[in-house]
């Protein structure tokens, strides 16, 4: 009888873990290979930890960046680490990460020693409706991290632009794609011209060119050195798994300013962007399609330029959205 108790709540145990993990698995498995790897990644000087506004483009939260040099507690960084890749770390959740989180370590136990995580459980049909309360619960914990979050997020200087303010003259104009930058979410002291949109526009698509080509050498002249060790590491597991990915087509369809601002002698822009590309994977010595098609897909991501005083703008960023 102990066994059978034991056994059940082993079974059960194993449906709370595959109910957590699906998702993961299922982002896993959806990742783009594209430049980032459909990750977050890099710095953004004294904003690494804390999301950039939203914008029409781009109108959910980014996601944290979960590679990233940039140390908690460094000058001009304000905001606590996000601690990257765990479902309950998240920035400001400590409190009612911890909670759920022991929550469910204490039903997991419960359920391996035959308690049960809830009263009244019992038998192997409960094993849906133990899926279906973990899910309720995940859902709750989200949401108590979203009004979290929203609660404790510093007021952005520049959520609140006067009407009709623009980014910087002629910011609304098209260029080569059609639809071009919009104002963005508000104004902000340091401005930002037409010349520095197209700049935007031109990373965009000479980085995802250097990547598809391997072309380490002119990564280094696009993006600041951390964004490339990043890039050097995806592009070394590519080759240890016999893959390349190529990336083709690539085009802006929408785009606006987040939030843009200067530090010391140095400037930085968080741009939102809509685009199109066509993303495939193929066998590095047969040419045979791992993943992806001729089919282009859309990509919204928030990507933050750098630009020392006097220099070019170079990608220091990607947040997915």
């Amino acid at each position: 009888m102990k066994f059978t108790h034991r056994t059940r709540g082993i079974v059960q145990a194993i449906a709370v873990v595959l109910s957590l993990a699906l998702p993961l698995m299922l982002a896993i498995s959806s990742a783009d290979a594209r430049i980032g790897g459909g990750g977050s990644s890099g710095s953004r000087g004294g904003r690494t930890f804390s999301a950039p506004p939203s914008t029409s483009t781009a109108p959910g939260t980014a996601q944290p960046l979960n590679r990233t040099m940039t140390q908690p507690g460094s000058p001009g960084v304000g905001a606590p680490a996000a601690a990257g890749g765990g479902f309950f770390n998240r920035p400001g959740m400590g409190m009612l990460g911890g909670l759920a989180a022991g929550f469910l370590g204490a039903g997991l136990l419960g359920m391996l020693f035959g308690g049960g995580m809830f009263s009244g459980l019992g038998g192997l049909s409960s094993i849906f409706g133990l899926i279906l309360q973990i899910g309720v619960i995940i859902i709750v914990v989200r949401l108590a991290m979203a009004w979290w979050q929203r609660r404790h997020a510093p007021a952005s200087a520049y959520a609140g632009a006067a009407p009709g303010a623009a980014v910087g003259p002629g910011a609304q104009s098209s260029f080569r794609t059609g639809t071009g930058f919009g104002s963005g979410s508000g104004s902000a002291p340091l401005e930002i011209v037409p010349a520095d949109y197209e700049a935007f526009e031109r990373l965009l698509s000479e980085i995802q060119a250097a990547w598809s080509n391997e072309d380490v050498a002119k990564l280094h002249t696009l993006a600041s050195p951390e964004m490339v060790s990043y890039f050097t590491k995806d592009l070394e597991e590519n080759k240890a798994r016999n893959d390349i990915n190529k990336v083709s087509d690539v085009k802006l369809l929408q785009g606006d300013l987040a939030e843009a601002w200067r530090e010391g002698d140095t400037d930085y822009a968080s741009v939102a962007m809509r685009f199109s590309l066509v993303d495939k994977t193929l066998e590095r010595t047969s040419g045979k399609l791992v993943a992806g098609s001729d089919t282009p897909t859309e990509v919204t991501e928030v990507w933050t330029f750098v630009r020392p005083r006097g220099s070019n703008w170079e990608l220091s960023a990607i947040q997915q959205t």
